[in-house]
């Protein structure tokens, strides 16, 4: 009944597609030209899906460059075998410049206080410390002003224990790509490069494509894109969906640890917010809960896949388990379950599906949410 590709200790899992991931990869790496690199974005482990195993993936696909959100997601790829390079994509505080460099991990760089320490630093241990300069274009999250970048690098670059590695900004609104705001923040990036170029500044690798520009705006690709929730195949905007199609990586699947027939009338689950009706139901206990990124604000609203067809979710989903209802109707007839059956939460059986994107629209949020939320505590199978 448990398949060698099951877990052994939990009727739960997340099943990651190797193939899937590898062919989302190549497709951004063949937006590129010859002289153009692409960086995964594997933070969030990955956006839940692991981020050692995708790196290792996407490295063997063609990928240049990772980049992550903390300093101890990219220690765990250098301890997880990964040797290219990584950028961190944010500054973090001066007590992790002794980590930054005795991984060779390349921090963002937006105050002189951080980069200055960083240098002193790198020198005292006989090393060079390598360096991304976010620049702040119009989101207002983190970087220097486009229009201080000049002053900054003056204050910065006389010293010999730093060096900058590549100059980068985000895109708040790339899918609107034809957009006053996203042209302006583009314009406001290509200035600042411009300049600093005039000045003699080294600029490194020029970036600023995040997912979805790199799809829309090939005029801003530089010398290298981000690829981020792409690569799992989620798309980033509903204005990517019919324009580059994308392979869903991740499937949760779960098999069934109860069945019962409670009489008409018994509630189920904390609250009692679902009551067995008049018709004959089997309700079937799955091992998921919002502890393993299934949100509470889906009780009583979400479907889940068995045999190829719907079941309704029924029942507050608890902690570590949710239930489901299978009920008999003039309309259909959906073969009970037994225990150990196998129910799809997020996949496809047959040929129906559930997607992130479903989920999300009933949680009122983005599939990168759901995504990062499954991948928290169950443990993950890769096919």
């Amino acid at each position: 009944m448990i398949g060698r590709k099951e877990p052994s200790t939990r009727w739960a899992w997340v099943e990651i597609d190797r193939g899937a991931l590898r062919r989302n990869t190549r497709a951004f790496k063949n937006l590129l030209g010859p002289r153009q690199r692409l960086c995964c974005v594997v933070k969030a482990d990955a956006y839940g899906h692991g981020a050692v195993e995708c790196a290792k993936i996407m490295h063997a696909t063609g990928c240049d460059m990772f980049a992550v959100a903390t300093v101890m997601e990219g220690v765990e790829l250098r301890r997880g075998g990964i040797s290219e390079p990584i950028l961190v994509l944010s500054e973090p505080p001066a007590t992790a410049i002794d980590t930054l460099l005795e991984h060779s991990l390349m921090p963002s760089v937006y105050t002189s206080e951080f980069a200055l320490a960083y240098g002193e630093r790198a020198v005292s241990l006989g090393v060079v410390g390598r360096y991304h300069m976010a620049i702040e274009t119009g989101m207002n999250r983190i970087g220097v002003h486009y229009a201080d970048v000049i002053d900054f690098r003056r204050e910065i670059d006389f010293h010999r224990g730093i060096r900058c590695d590549g100059v980068f900004t985000h895109f708040a609104t790339a899918d609107e790509s034809n957009g006053w705001d996203y042209k302006l923040q583009c314009k406001r990036f290509d200035e600042a490069v411009a300049a600093m170029h005039e000045a003699g500044f080294e600029c490194g690798i020029v970036h600023c494509d995040n997912t979805v520009a790199s799809i829309l705006d090939p005029s801003m690709r530089y010398d290298m894109i981000r690829a981020g929730i792409g690569l799992y195949g989620l798309q980033p905007s509903e204005v990517t969906r019919p324009v580059f199609p994308l392979e869903p990586v991740m499937s949760v699947r779960a098999r069934v640890t109860r069945t019962a027939h409670p009489a008409m009338g018994e509630g189920v689950g904390y609250g009692f917010t679902y009551r067995v009706p008049r018709a004959r139901v089997q309700i079937c206990t799955l091992p998921i809960g919002y502890a393993d990124g299934l949100s509470r604000t889906l009780s009583n609203r979400m479907d889940v896949l068995f045999r190829g067809m719907r079941v309704r979710q029924v029942g507050n989903i608890c902690m570590d388990q949710f239930m489901v209802a299978i009920q008999q109707t003039s309309q259909r007839e959906t073969p009970e379950a037994e225990m150990g059956d196998l129910m799809t939460v997020i996949g496809r059986d047959g040929g129906a599906e559930i997607t992130m994107d479903e989920m999300a629209q009933l949680r009122g949020t983005i599939n990168y949410e759901v995504a990062c939320g499954f991948g928290m505590r169950l443990e993950k199978i890769y096919t």
